[in-house]
């Protein structure tokens, strides 16, 4: 078998990496005037201490000892004043870089399509969005500053030693290309670890965050065990991956130290024979040898630097691969925002097959303004694919969907769902107030209190919401932590009540309500005469007084008509009947 080929990052990642940098110019461009300055310091002082040996030590000349010990402390306390400068400005450059990224990539993520987030875990995408881009903050703040000030200072550090002795000179630059050699096998290595380890972070982040949103759902089915294996196989294996990527480090970096140390010790070996053969001063020597040392940090460095770069560039290919994904459903160029002045909804032999499989087939209907459509049939015949698809949430395979005569793919998909209230079967709130998780929606700024009253008393959920601690400010978890399921279903369609919206669709709203709350709800929203309403149910009571009940089989439509025309058919509408209330 032929070696894998290595994953090459798209230089668009760079170009956009670029982007963010150059916003920070001015924090870019002190951090390397400082830099430039505290490199400068750093070549000043072994000068001075070459003074002090051979001027004041050797040539007895005590006069200039204060000159030079005051322009001692002044470097020093230059070099202090330097390198805190330095290190602010990297660091601010570098987190306004990881701000603008984050964003990006948040909003890249909030425009993508249901269907994306259907194949990729949450963990996997918390883990890019916190830990990669935290590693290209790295990069492009302390750590970039430190390569760029390692290669700088070696390379002024290089010629002030060329300078003293271009011979002594040779032992240092023979070392570099060791250095170097070690640090390039040690960056190729590493970099197939860091893409193990961020996958299994991933992983182990999906976990920990499932079991902790699905605490309730565990405990119930007394998984804990389970759970806790599967957590703890991860993390072994993610341990197992640091391990091994420690072992790599270990294996090459010690060969760094060694070639640093073994350089210093030559340059003063030879360094003292050249001393005593005149061939440079002691005060010379001792500049070089300040010198020398003065590079080894950098050497040193390069193993840890080299791990650095090569889990940033692995970040960086995870954080490509999510930009790099394309949302399906967008605005077409000549899109007009949708004009609702009824709220009519038609489905016109609307198909819709993702990876050819049939979901829906010729689905053809019409919902006039203030009306009432019913939508039943068995669990997975297609009831909520209607409602994604009336959202826009996926694209139709087949037909068209018009809304007061505008075909929805002509509009823009903002004001498709600025117009369409959902209430959904799977209760999510935001770990807000009641109150906050009311008003989300186009129509937050110009919510009253008694619209906001009026939506609780029309979900039949002002009673108990007043007996909360806070009342309507009391905080509530995303998966309405503390509340009934009723009690979540009243909030959650209270919240749909509050837009206000034209067109107003329930999936299954009133599954966990008792008969007398649901059949109260049904009521209240049957009198909204200026909204224009399509209810998803399997109880008859919640349709049976639609204007029109169709029935799904498979993804068709094989009844349609009101309540009492549908019982006179005596199909699957009516045998739904005698299973819920008998003969």
């Amino acid at each position: 078998m032929g070696k894998q080929k290595k994953e090459r990052t798209n230089p668009e990642s760079y170009r956009r990496i670029g982007r963010y940098m150059k916003k920070g110019w001015y924090l870019y461009l002190m951090g390397f005037a400082t830099m430039g300055s505290l490199i400068w310091l750093g070549v000043l002082g072994p000068r001075i201490i070459q003074q002090i040996i051979d001027d004041v030590i050797i040539g007895e000349n005590l006069e200039v000892l204060t000159h030079l010990l005051i322009c001692l402390v002044l470097v020093g306390a230059g070099k202090a004043l330097s390198g805190y400068l330095k290190e602010v400005s990297f660091d601010l450059a570098g987190s306004k870089v990881a701000k603008g990224l984050r964003n990006a990539l948040f909003h890249h993520l909030q425009k993508m399509d249901v269907g994306f987030f259907e194949h990729n875990n949450v963990g996997e995408l918390m883990a890019r969005i916190n830990d990669d881009v935290e590693r290209i903050w790295g990069i492009t703040g302390f750590i970039g500053m430190l390569i760029v000030e390692s290669v700088i200072q070696t390379i002024c550090v290089m010629f002030c030693m060329a300078r003293i002795n271009p011979l002594l000179t040779l032992i240092p630059l023979c070392t570099l290309p060791l250095v170097g050699y070690t640090a390039v096998r040690l960056e190729n290595q590493i970099d197939k670890s860091y893409d193990k380890i961020s996958e299994t972070n991933a992983e182990l982040t999906s976990v920990a965050q499932q079991n902790i949103s699905g605490v309730r759902t565990v405990r119930a089915f007394a998984r804990e065990a389970y759970e806790m294996r599967k957590f703890r196989r991860l993390n072994e294996q993610y341990c197992a991956e640091n391990i091994n990527r420690s072992r790599v480090t270990a294996k090459w970096e010690p060969n760094i130290s060694f070639y640093s140390r073994t350089m210093l010790v030559l340059v003063i070996v030879v360094g003292g024979i050249c001393v005593m053969y005149e061939k440079i001063t002691l005060g010379e020597l001792g500049a070089f040898t300040e010198y020398a040392n003065s590079i080894i940090w950098p050497m040193e460095c390069l193993g840890w630097l080299s791990n650095e770069v090569a889990s940033s560039i692995a970040s960086n290919r995870k954080i490509q691969k999510l930009f790099e994904a394309q949302e399906t459903v967008v605005d077409d160029p000549q899109a007009v925002p949708l004009q609702v002045t009824e709220g009519q909804v038609t489905f016109e032999h609307v198909g819709f097959a993702p990876d050819g499989q049939q979901v829906l087939e010729d689905i053809s209907f019409t919902v006039k303004p203030g009306q009432t459509l019913g939508i039943m049939g068995l669990t997975g015949s297609g009831k909520t694919t209607i409602v994604n698809l009336l959202e826009r949430f996926y694209e139709t395979d087949q037909g068209r969907i018009l809304v007061d005569g505008q075909d929805i793919r002509q509009v823009t998909v903002h004001s498709l769902r600025q117009s369409v209230a959902v209430v959904m079967q799977d209760v999510f709130f935001f770990f807000f107030s009641i109150r906050e998780n009311l008003r989300m929606g186009r129509r937050r700024k110009h919510q009253s209190e008694r619209q906001l009253q009026d939506a609780l008393q029309t979900a039949c959920a002002a009673d108990f919401v007043e007996k909360l601690p806070d009342g309507v400010d009391t905080v509530i978890g995303e998966r309405g932590v503390g509340l009934s399921g009723g009690q979540k279903q009243r909030i959650s369609m209270a919240r749909a009540f509050a837009h206000q919206c034209p067109i107003l669709v329930l999936d299954d709203a009133t599954s966990a309500l008792d008969m007398e709350t649901a059949g109260t709800v049904q009521q209240n929203f049957h009198q909204m005469k200026q909204v224009t309403k399509l209810i998803i149910a399997h109880r008859i009571s919640s349709v049976s007084q639609a204007d029109e009940i169709i029935i799904l089989d498979q993804g068709r439509i094989v009844e349609r008509g009101t309540h009492a025309e549908l019982l006179a058919k005596q199909g699957q509408y009516y045998q739904t009947w005698v299973a819920q209330y008998g003969e």
